[in-house]
């Protein structure tokens, strides 16, 4: 058998989204996720693997900026779409598409590639590391209360169409994806995502709805939602399922989250994929009753060590020298000397004694600033080479906030 990794064209998207479709369980996409997917493709960014005539692997990356700690926006490949058939398995189908795109991704000038994994065993291998985690919930609205901060009675707050008030909605969220390492630039087509709304992901509930929140006649934050009606023999217990939720300062994110949990007719509101610091953690009267839940988020691998430490401030100042293991990407081997702090660094090779020893696996779960180095070291995947070098670089390394992937691709 002869398997042959070419770039995806576009009269051959419809047996490409197929096999994908056939991997993850073959259940059919509405026509309108179908639609806005194919929108999306990037076709010179997609790879297919073809056994003759039939397509039996995909993958493809969308051209993407990721905030990073101290505030910029860097070009990251988002790696998506990744499949192989199960009648191909261990041939060598993921490895070959992996090595190509990362060799592309490289080609491109882009430091980083990200994704999220269906599951997340997979890509370690490949050099992703865990950056982020996301948290859900299930709050019992019956019984815990919110304490909210001065200010959030005088947030206005009405309903709106969710198209009608898109364009105000992503004024908020532009503004917010400087502030927090993780977050993406939309690129024009991408707020088309935020109106998806296929009843095979409403589990019973209602259409999407939305509720702006709005000072001074400004538009400064949202949420969007669905609520599915319940009644039990005590009465009422329907749930709101809460999609997502931004605000421009305390009180108008206060307002929101009140709004949700005082919905006529439930005694529960469901959120999932949150940040790990989110705000109303702090607010709520009993967190055991919140039901917490963490599951990893978006993975991040360096393809460019230099250039992608160089892209990123420290939060304290740093001067370590890291041995990088990279057996994937072998231009990444070798020892790394990083130089920064708040204003920026500089990081280049060097025949210097290391102070560090990991794989580039590591660099990607610490490089946003949620996961400690000295956390790794702990579990004996990162090697203190000089005293004090952990100590040093993990504290550099953090984020004031937690890094957060706001939604999938």
């Amino acid at each position: 058998m002869t398997t042959d990794v070419r770039v995806l064209r576009q009269a051959d998207w419809d047996e490409w989204y197929e096999n994908l479709i056939r991997a993850f369980g073959g259940v059919a996409e509405s026509s309108e996720e179908r639609e806005l997917w194919n929108a999306l493709t990037e076709y010179d960014r997609s790879l297919g693997v073809w056994d003759g005539e039939s397509c039996v692997g995909t993958a493809g990356a969308f051209s993407f900026r990721v905030t990073v700690p101290g505030g910029a926006s860097v070009p990251a490949a988002g790696v998506t779409m990744v499949s192989v058939a199960a009648t191909h398995r261990r041939r060598g189908v993921l490895t070959a598409m992996m090595r190509r795109q990362l060799d592309d991704v490289r080609a491109r000038g882009e430091s980083l590639a990200v994704l999220v994994a269906s599951e997340p065993v997979i890509y370690g291998r490949f050099g992703y590391g865990i950056a982020t985690l996301s948290v859900g919930a299930e709050i019992d609205t019956a019984r815990v209360r919110l304490s909210v901060p001065a200010g959030t009675d005088d947030v206005r707050l009405r309903y709106a169409a969710p198209a009608e008030v898109l364009d105000a909605c992503e004024a908020v969220y532009a503004r917010l994806v400087p502030l927090r390492p993780g977050m993406l630039e939309r690129r024009p087509g991408w707020e088309r995502l935020m109106l998806l709304d296929p009843e095979s992901e409403r589990d019973g509930a209602s259409p999407l709805q939305c509720v702006v929140a709005e000072r001074d006649g400004e538009v400064v934050g949202y949420t969007r939602f669905r609520v599915k009606p319940g009644w039990g023999p005590a009465g009422h217990n329907g749930a709101v399922a809460m999609v997502d939720l931004e605000g421009l300062d305390p009180a108008v994110r206060a307002a929101l989250w009140r709004f949700l949990f005082d919905i006529d007719l439930t005694s529960t509101l469901r959120t999932r994929g949150r940040p790990v610091d989110d705000a109303w953690q702090y607010m709520v009267s009993d967190i055991r009753r919140c039901q917490l839940r963490t599951k990893d988020s978006l993975h991040v691998r360096l393809v460019e060590v230099g250039a992608a430490l160089e892209a990123r401030a420290y939060q304290a100042p740093v001067d370590v020298v890291f041995e990088v293991e990279d057996s994937f990407c072998p231009w990444n081997e070798g020892r790394w000397r990083l130089t920064g702090d708040t204003k920026g660094a500089v990081c280049a090779r060097t025949e210097d004694a290391p102070d560090l020893a990991l794989t580039v696996r590591e660099l990607g779960a610490a490089y946003l600033g949620g996961v400690s180095l000295a956390s790794l070291a702990a579990a004996g995947r990162v090697r203190e080479l000089r005293q004090g070098a952990l100590t040093e670089a993990s504290t550099a390394f953090t984020s004031t906030l937690a890094p957060w992937l706001p939604h999938g691709f």
